[in-house]
């Protein structure tokens, strides 16, 4: 089904991004570049769309600490996302302002307790903006 090995558990086997439907979150799989090690790393993240950008939540299970991916695009912001099958090109960036504003709101018409989660970290959570990139 998913080309992983079947003997491997659930759990274990290589996920699959899905993409977003109107009113609903989908899943996509984003490549960075580690800050401190140069090396590739992948993390599958929730995400709905913008237009053309895909819009996802810098959280770590709603707990204190950024996650590594965040820390990683602030770093080097040009990473790749593979979504519904394809592979883009991304500039990955903070939304601030009323832009960070509309897009919360549009998050909190996806997840009525958003608001809730949100409240568990001591920091405000970012919303990340992944913009396809021109040059691929």
């Amino acid at each position: 089904m998913d080309g992983a090995p079947r003997d491997l558990p659930r759990h274990r086997r290589p996920a699959r991004p899905l993409a977003a439907e109107a009113g609903r979150w989908g899943t996509l799989r984003l490549a960075t570049t580690g800050r401190r090690t140069g090396r590739a790393h992948k993390v599958i993240l929730g995400y709905i769309e913008d237009g053309q950008d895909y819009v996802t939540l810098a959280m770590n299970g709603w707990a204190a600490p950024e996650p590594a991916w965040w820390l990683n695009v602030q770093a080097n912001p040009d990473a790749t996302a593979e979504v519904a099958g394809r592979t883009v090109a991304v500039h990955v960036r903070a939304a601030v302002g009323a832009e960070r504003d509309r897009l919360w709101a549009l998050w909190r018409s996806v997840d009525k307790d958003l608001d809730g989660f949100a409240a568990r970290r001591p920091a405000e959570t970012a919303v990340v903006i992944l913009t396809p990139r021109a040059d691929r």
